[in-house]
């Protein structure tokens, strides 16, 4: 098996979770900088936004650098339930002064169905592009490749990876249950076996003939350690860059970071319509009030309602109503600066490796 970070040409087994919301071009260029692997997520951004963070990406850094899509089936619309879904949230958009949206949309193109993302791809060529939530087509992942693109795509158990690797991706990022930010399940109404980064790690790398990435619940050098024993050839870290000074996280999100409920992160589909794990919030609390038993819209059309009511609250000084990912590890995280976080990494790393060589040269 290839090397993958020879392939990629980084120096650390570290990279960057590309999490929308908080990953910024200038976390991705500080973090490919530092030897590790940045990552920008496009997924909630059209063609346009998308090129201007490629651009920003490569003003700070000649080094390579992962681009994230969400290959999710495009959803589907039903009146009733988004109908149902506003009524159950009107009391709390009026807590704030405002009026829930008139109807809710598909706010997120998938990529799967994006033809000018795929054409900005080809064109402009990022080293690395990876896939949650499922894959694109054999075509497509076949002009990607031609274009020389790395490909990644994340799997929750193995017929995920499995079906991965048959369409020809170069690498698999094996999520566990413990990862923050929402779950790559490739079928949201499928049984999810819940397997934790261990586990899934183990499992893939004895299984799939391509290099295993795990994600999930690593904080620090130990867990990158840990991950590599297990036969991974790369952990990625998503929750560990949220407290940087270069992440997007507004100042509610980070209090919540580093304040008591990190111990207690929660798997939730409210706020977007796919189940994701972040902190307990404002927004979590109303599994147990306005939204119990109701069914959420398909994602990301309850995401529209979501971010509405996020920025109603926030727009009266009340932040806990945003999307604020994190995963299990979330206790353990660092204000640090991205460059200094990697350094932290790669020393702790060594350290618990027994300085067994894992650098590029």
């Amino acid at each position: 098996m290839d090397s993958l970070m020879k392939r990629i040409g980084i120096q650390l087994p570290i990279i960057q979770a590309p999490m929308a919301g908080t990953s910024t071009p200038a976390m991705a260029a500080a973090v490919s900088n530092a030897g590790a692997l940045g990552s920008i997520a496009v997924g909630a951004v059209d063609a346009t936004a998308a090129r201007a963070m490629i651009g920003a990406v490569r003003s700070g850094t000649s080094a390579p650098f992962n681009v994230n899509v969400f290959c999710h089936a495009p959803a589907k619309a039903e009146a009733a339930r988004a109908r149902d879904w506003l009524a159950a949230l009107g009391h709390v958009f009026a807590r704030y002064g405002a009026e829930p949206p008139g109807d809710l949309r598909e706010i997120y193109a998938s990529f799967v169905a994006d033809e000018a993302m795929l054409a900005l791809f080809l064109e402009t060529r990022p080293p690395v592009v990876s896939f949650h939530f499922g894959l694109p087509s054999g075509e497509t992942i076949g002009r990607l490749k031609a274009a020389g693109i790395v490909l990644f795509a994340s799997a929750t158990n193995l017929s995920e990876a499995e079906a991965a690797a048959r369409a020809g991706v170069d690498a698999i990022v094996a999520q566990g249950y413990e990862a923050g930010g929402h779950r790559g399940v490739f079928d949201p109404r499928a049984p999810d076996s819940q397997l934790g980064v261990m586990a899934l790690t183990r499992l893939l790398a004895g299984r799939i003939a391509l290099p295993v990435i795990a994600a999930g619940g690593i904080m620090d050098g130990a867990g990158i350690a840990a991950v590599l024993d297990l036969g991974a050839q790369a952990a990625q870290l998503g929750t560990a860059f949220v407290g940087c000074p270069e992440s997007s996280a507004d100042q509610a999100y980070r209090d919540a970071l580093f304040g008591p409920g990190a111990a207690m992160t929660e798997m939730t589909a409210l706020i977007s319509g796919r189940p994701a794990r972040c902190l307990p919030n404002r927004f979590t609390a109303l599994k147990d009030t306005e939204l119990k038993g109701v069914a959420a819209p398909d994602y990301p059309i309850a995401y529209d309602a979501g971010k509405a009511l996020a920025a109603a609250a926030r727009a009266k000084g009340e932040g806990g109503f945003g999307a604020q990912w994190a995963g299990q590890g979330a206790p353990l995280a660092r204000a640090l600066p991205a460059a200094e976080l990697v350094r932290a990494l790669r020393d702790e790393m060594l350290s618990a490796l027994g300085h067994r060589p894992v650098m590029a040269t």
